[in-house]
């Protein structure tokens, strides 16, 4: 049976948004890594039988298919094609499932998959007038959220904000403040210990960034946590997707906004071995599952029990568990409903302290 082995795994560090990376294109970030990942692997680029790159965004510097644009960046064979991915917060692992799953039906035997993102330099975007003087036009800030909503969806699921669907689980499934904040705080002191002990260093790859005068700055650490983060400090932030007394959800208990890209080598395992690469990991069983818009953040649990069904495994079989931060209010009711040991969820931190 063809499997697929991750032989190599590189990233950028997550920049804060308007910080270190707010001056690199979306398409070079994507280019560091495709390129680093090829490099450290020691395969003939030419062995590459496609790359899919994640984007969620694709309205400015993103745009038409940034996984082809960030290969022939990387310097690439112009043989060797790209594909861009969209689902959302999980465009870029899509994107390995994708791979993977090629792999499998022997479709291919080397593919990069990874991801990119820029919130930094998202664009504001501008509808046309529908006629010589028309309506006035809708401009949106493409940085998160809903744009050009169709009146048709919106009359059937309210154009909540993430933000506001992570108010609703919240509520739904009953998780207080003091359970995010201190999530929060944990994930955050999560990602301080795994940066102590250098965990980090092994997948990150600096970006040099040119300045206007003087020499590059090198960014080459996340710049988004803050692991001086305590219960105390977060109780004092104000809930920012509603006002009313039962609101939970601040910026301190929600990811951030964040710019960076991520690459990974996936090569057919017989092949990997003939060419002397080690996996790091094999691609297993995945899912997708659609849940009610309003409450978007809950997703996780039907599809990771899609997934370990498929896998024949149960939640009591995972040693690491990595699951999306978006918020805690999510991730803690994700938890809950999949009856996860916490201890083995996220060691290393999550998206509350890496960035989103």
């Amino acid at each position: 049976m063809r499997r697929a082995a991750i032989v190599e795994a590189v990233r950028t560090p997550v920049g804060r948004y308007a910080g270190g990376l707010s001056s690199v294109r979306p398409d070079d970030l994507a280019a560091l890594v495709i390129r680093e990942v090829v490099a450290r692997s020691g395969i003939d680029a030419g062995l590459v039988d496609d790359v899919y790159f994640g984007a969620a965004n694709q309205a400015g510097e993103d745009n038409r298919n940034v996984a082809r644009m960030a290969s022939l960046l990387a310097g690439l064979p112009e043989t060797v094609p790209g594909c861009t991915v969209n689902r959302l917060c999980a465009s870029g692992l899509e994107a390995i499932n994708l791979c993977a799953r090629l792999i499998e039906a022997d479709h291919g035997d080397v593919f990069i998959a990874g991801g990119t993102e820029s919130m930094s330099r998202a664009p504001f975007v501008m509808s046309k007038s529908e006629t010589a003087f028309g309506r006035v036009p809708e401009v949106y800030d493409t940085t998160i959220g809903w744009r050009f909503t169709n009146p048709a969806l919106s009359a059937l699921y309210h154009p909540y904000s993430m933000g506001e669907t992570a108010e609703n689980v919240a509520r739904t499934y009953g998780i207080d403040r003091e359970t995010q904040d201190r999530f929060a705080v944990w994930s955050q002191q999560k990602w301080a210990a795994a940066d102590e002990l250098g965990l980090f260093a092994d997948e990150l790859v600096s970006v040099s960034v040119p300045q206007r005068k003087g020499e590059p700055i090198v960014v080459s650490r996340d710049e988004h946590p803050r692991p001086e983060t305590t219960v105390e400090t977060l109780s004092r932030l104000r809930p920012v997707f509603a006002r009313d007394d039962a609101a939970t959800v601040t910026a301190g208990n929600s990811s951030g906004v964040n710019d960076g890209a991520s690459a990974l080598l996936l090569v057919e395992g017989e092949l990997a071995a003939r060419l002397g690469l080690t996996p790091l990991a094999w691609v297993g069983a995945s899912a997708s599952a659609g849940v009610d818009p309003a409450c978007m953040g809950i997703g996780p649990v039907p599809a990771s029990r899609k997934a370990l069904k498929r896998a024949g495994l149960t939640v009591g079989d995972l040693d690491i568990i990595e699951l999306n931060e978006a918020f805690a209010a999510q991730s803690v009711a994700c938890i809950r409903e999949l009856g996860l040991d916490e201890s083995r969820v996220n060691p290393k931190g999550g998206a509350i302290a890496v960035g989103h």
